[in-house]
């Protein structure tokens, strides 16, 4: 995609984005893109003005603009709005865009590229870009941004436009088939959101037993940070230890039996969890069958 006056040298032309959604994604996002001044942010439309500002104001770039008819045309047009808004957003921007020759992105994991389908009436090219990132705080996001991995799906027009993008901002782009996205997205999820579940739980548990919550925090951050070190060095069926794992099912099945009274959803969670770490351990797979009786 070059626009008009663009020269035809080595260097790739700079691009304009516009942002529309300025939340927590967007703003990571709009702060890497104006950062590593690759390419120009344009026009951010949020349904807020006051924090469409201050979104813009942190992003360092970009004019707030207040409705989709009222933003320029632009090369590319980020559309991060939650899972749910996408395809609304997608048709109320088409009725009241008219350019051709854009990339539309969105940011689910879950949804394919084909949920901004309204705008393909308009010619854009529809892409999903998934970085896998926890974006709990923007500037934290975006100071953690280079390195991530992002999954890429849709047209091919545009997943040569959106992996440059994703690329010059840092991140290792690699594909998604749509018909995998959801239990792409579920895995992102069970890695990333359960486990916080699970130390959440974890903190708990302790508490129930008596240990006191600095204790318990320092207990969560040094298993972490060993559990991060042992699976990347080791892969997960090296890296597993515990009862299960040590085929010690007495002490499994004392520790359910706590678990259960104490937490009822907790004992089943813990009793599943157990089955498939002793799968894990023997076989190197949670999936293939062994006999759980011996």
């Amino acid at each position: 995609m070059q626009r008009p006056g663009a020269g035809g040298g080595c260097m790739a032309p700079r691009l304009t984005v516009n942002l529309v959604g300025p939340g927590k994604v967007g703003q990571t996002l709009g702060r890497c893109i104006a950062d590593a001044a690759l390419h120009d942010i344009q026009d951010v439309c949020g349904h807020d003005p006051g924090r469409t500002a201050a979104a813009t104001a942190f992003i360092g770039s970009g004019t707030a603009v207040p409705s989709l008819a009222a933003m320029r045309p632009a090369d590319i047009w980020l559309i991060t709005v939650p899972d749910t808004r996408i395809g609304t957003i997608s048709a109320e921007l088409r009725d009241v865009q008219q350019q051709g020759a854009a990339v539309a992105v969105h940011c689910s994991g879950f949804l394919p590229a084909s949920e901004m389908l309204p705008l393909r009436d308009l010619g854009w090219s529809l892409v999903s870009a998934h970085p896998v990132l926890t974006f709990a705080d923007p500037a934290l996001a975006a100071a953690q941004f280079p390195g991530t991995q992002c999954g890429l799906e849709g047209d091919s027009a545009g997943l040569k436009v959106v992996a440059d993008l994703m690329q010059g901002l840092g991140a290792h782009t690699f594909p998604v088939s749509t018909e995998g996205k959801p239990l792409y997205h579920a895995a992102a999820v069970i890695s990333s959101n359960f486990a916080v579940v699970l130390q959440a739980l974890a903190r708990e548990a302790w508490q129930q037993a008596g240990v006191p919550d600095d204790v318990a925090k320092a207990l969560n951050r040094s298993m972490l940070e060993a559990v991060v070190e042992n699976v990347t060095a080791l892969g997960p069926q090296g890296a597993l230890t515990g009862p299960a794992s040590r085929g010690d099912w007495t002490v499994v099945t004392r520790q359910h039996v706590a678990v259960s009274e104490w937490h009822p959803q907790a004992g089943e969670v813990y009793q599943a969890l157990s089955f498939m770490a002793r799968r894990l351990k023997r076989s190197g797979s949670t999936l293939r069958p062994v006999d759980e009786e011996s």
